[in-house]
């Protein structure tokens, strides 16, 4: 591929990084994806995006844009194409301490935004890992560690700063440009080049952290029960949890965050999850919820984590969902399957209210394979989750095709998300693969996140997993990704 490319304007001198520059390594891929665009962009400004976006568009090549790098599917970069990386654009200011009002743009990473939140005793929750950025997440939905007492990331977005496909710029609220405010807060991908936020952050310091792990009951009773609680439980409870085979056996790694300032009272809120399975590992600790979010998650993407990933939303999971969720985990394709409990202030959204339209269902569940096992083994493995699924989320889904669209956008709202992709983008310059099922995406990573020798992914393989404490308490500085509790391993006595 030539790297040959016009000059760029004024504005962006010293801002294009094409193949050969030093930069490029650390700047053509994605957290899934290894890619080789023709050049990627880095403006520093709102101003500065509008010129990255004008220029893209007259190249004629495929665009991507990226705040974090971090989705599942890849599209953040491209082959051959310009990829406007939005990573300087990373400003997060408090706007009113009282009403806790912060603005925060797209190339943020939500392990900033935690940190400078931080003294101001304030949190946006905002998914499970630090190192994503702030405009995929918040334009997807945002399933995170308070999500239950505070509702899905975009819940508390106010407002919008959007570059529109032509280069306008268009700050939109519930009363100026409504219908792009529905559309960016859920399916945002389509509808332009969301540049900044302003987030209704709430009140909080600290969070109590329960993690354990339990065996899971191969017919399934463990999950069900884990699933039953977690519908009915206290909303300031939200838990995350990872099943994944342990040789013959299975076990469920829980993360559970109770919004309380101290052990005593997130106590009884937690307690029934002990009673689901044989705990074989228990620990509670009071941190700072900066520390499920750490800086240490603060790497570059460059492709480290390949796999596939789909997902489906539950209301309950009886004993036939349960069971299938088992067979996924322990049958021939040996997924790992992660549950994130949703309910509680998520539901008091109206689903008409937003474009994620999701607001009756209880549990996220979410399935991942890895190499060598393909798209291929993680199908045979989800068929029989999948069809009791009832909807879908777009950020956990590695292969965005129509069929997608149609889990993740049901009935009115897709129809509302297409008819206004088509009003904001009517070129399609950001038309996402959700439509066309052909996106201008990277190719997997040669760097396989193989098995370890005892069937179990290996730790750095593993999605999304929490941002564990270590025995010290301190949060692990691995620095890898998190989600739903990262395992702690079994530890076996000497024979």
């Amino acid at each position: 591929m030539s790297t040959a490319m016009p000059r760029v304007p004024a504005s962006l001198t010293g801002q294009i990084v094409t193949p050969g520059d030093r930069r490029y390594a650390q700047l053509r891929s994605t957290y899934t994806t290894t890619a080789s665009p023709a050049a990627v962009l880095l403006p520093k400004t709102t101003a500065q995006v509008v010129d990255a976006l004008r220029y893209a568009r007259e190249q004629r090549l495929p665009i991507a844009v990226r705040s974090g790098g971090h989705g599942f599917s890849g599209a953040s970069s491209n082959n051959g194409g310009v990829v406007v990386d939005l990573s300087m654009l990373n400003r997060v200011q408090v706007l009113d301490e009282r009403a806790g009002l912060v603005r925060v743009e797209a190339g943020a990473r939500w392990a900033n935004v935690a940190k400078t939140l931080a003294p101001y005793g304030l949190v946006v929750s905002s998914g499970d890992y630090g190192g994503v950025g702030v405009g995929g997440l918040a334009t997807g939905g945002g399933v995170g560690w308070l999500v239950r007492a505070h509702g899905l990331t975009i819940d508390r977005v106010r407002a919008v700063e959007v570059v529109l496909a032509d280069g306008t710029l268009v700050r939109a609220d519930a009363a100026h440009e409504p219908e792009l405010f529905w559309l960016v807060r859920g399916a945002g991908a389509g509808a332009g080049i969301v540049v900044a936020f302003e987030i209704e952050a709430v009140e909080q310091r600290n969070v109590a952290v329960t993690q354990l792990v339990v065996e899971a009951q191969p017919d399934g009773r463990t999950i069900r029960e884990w699933t039953a609680y977690l519908a009915q439980a206290p909303r300031e409870l939200s838990a995350a949890a990872m099943v994944f085979a342990d040789g013959r056996a299975a076990l469920m790694s829980i993360t559970a965050v109770v919004a309380a300032e101290s052990l005593r009272r997130a106590r009884p809120a937690v307690e029934p999850l002990l009673a689901i399975g044989k705990v074989l590992e228990h620990r509670s600790d009071l941190l700072p919820y900066p520390a499920l979010v750490p800086t240490a998650h603060l790497n570059p993407n460059v492709g480290q984590q390949r796999g596939t990933t789909t997902n489906g939303l539950f209301s309950g999971l009886n004993d036939a969902g349960a069971r299938a969720v088992m067979r996924a985990v322990t049958g021939p394709g040996r997924a790992v399957v992660q549950l994130r409990s949703l309910g509680g202030a998520v539901n008091d959204v109206a689903p008409d209210a937003t474009a994620y339209s999701h607001r009756h269902q209880d549990t996220l569940v979410i399935a991942s394979v890895f190499p060598p096992q393909g798209g291929a083994a993680l199908d045979a493995a989800w068929r029989s989750v999948g069809v009791r699924a009832d909807g879908a989320y777009v950020n956990f889904e590695s292969r965005p095709d129509p069929a997608a669209f149609a889990r993740i956008y049901p009935g009115e709202t897709g129809a509302r998300v297409r008819r206004l992709w088509k009003r904001y983008d009517p070129d399609g310059v950001f038309r996402p693969a959700l439509l066309t099922g052909q996106p201008h995406r990277a190719t997997q990573s040669s760097r396989s996140a193989q098995p370890s020798r005892s069937g179990q992914p290996d730790r750095a393989a593993q999605p999304n997993r929490a941002a564990q404490p270590s025995r010290s308490g301190q949060p692990s500085r691995s620095g890898q990704p998190t989600g739903a509790g990262q395992p702690h391993r079994r530890r076996r006595r000497p024979r």
